[in-house]
């Protein structure tokens, strides 16, 4: 497997949260960027491999909202023909700040070790 493929797919799931829209789990509305620049350390990092929020503050819809993506993310996988287990590490973090506008951080790491941590601006997201 290509890791690009891999880092696409994490891309793409945390594009999707991030667009406050979250068709991938069936129009449900969330704004991650207002409420992670609310949380403490101004940042939500979420797990798509756990569908957890694993660090900041975050309202229960939206906690609702990534545990969704949790399965979410398993389709994808399988749409681009990859199997979910291929991942050891799939995480996004949000942030929002004066200097970068809304921003994401996308930390991919696949069952060889090979890891990549890439960081994109503003909805869609376009590579820093």
């Amino acid at each position: 497997m290509k890791f690009g493929v891999l880092q696409s797919i994490v891309h793409n799931a945390a594009d999707s949260l991030g667009s406050g829209i979250g068709f991938m789990i069936g129009t449900y509305e969330m704004d991650i960027y207002a409420e992670a620049g609310q949380s403490p350390g101004g940042a939500i990092a979420v797990d798509f491999l756990t569908g957890k929020v694993i660090e900041g503050e975050a309202s229960p819809g939206l906690r609702k909202a990534v545990e969704l993506y949790r399965t979410a993310f398993d389709e994808l996988c399988v749409r681009h023909g990859v199997e979910p287990w291929s991942f050891k590490v799939a995480t996004a973090r949000f942030g929002t700040d004066a200097a970068l506008g809304r921003h994401f951080t996308v930390h991919v790491v696949d069952r060889e070790a090979r890891a990549a941590t890439d960081r994109f601006i503003g909805s869609p997201g376009r590579r820093l």
